[in-house]
């Protein structure tokens, strides 16, 4: 799985970018059943607070494992809050819909 960011930013004609209202890091282990689920959990939401207005970066941490002590991740799947700031987190699958939207302050993020 390669960095993957998504990104509903460009206007149909690929000219002007929306401004990015929240960017997100999502570290996962692999291919696993909770990393994917963590994947949807996370798209799902971003897309019911905050539609087309935000990036996210998965990052697959058996392919780039330098990245988990850059980041200071100990666990996965983790989500990284990086803008706006302060960085904030959250571990798990992300099934938790209360819990994420509270640990990465979703509400207040427009």
């Amino acid at each position: 799985m390669d960095p993957e960011k998504t990104s509903e930013a460009l206007s149909d004609h690929g000219a002007a970018a929306a401004p990015v209202a929240l960017q997100l890091r999502l570290f996962v282990a692999g291919l696993t059943p909770r990393s994917t689920r963590a994947v949807a959990n996370i798209r799902s939401l971003c897309e019911r607070y905050l539609p087309g207005a935000y990036e996210l970066e998965v990052v697959n941490l058996y392919e780039t494992p330098a990245s988990a002590s850059s980041e200071q991740i100990i666990a996965a799947p983790t989500c990284v809050r990086r803008f706006p700031l302060p960085p904030r987190r959250v571990v798990g699958d992300m099934s938790n819909s209360e819990r994420v939207i509270a640990g990465l302050s979703l509400t207040e993020v427009r």
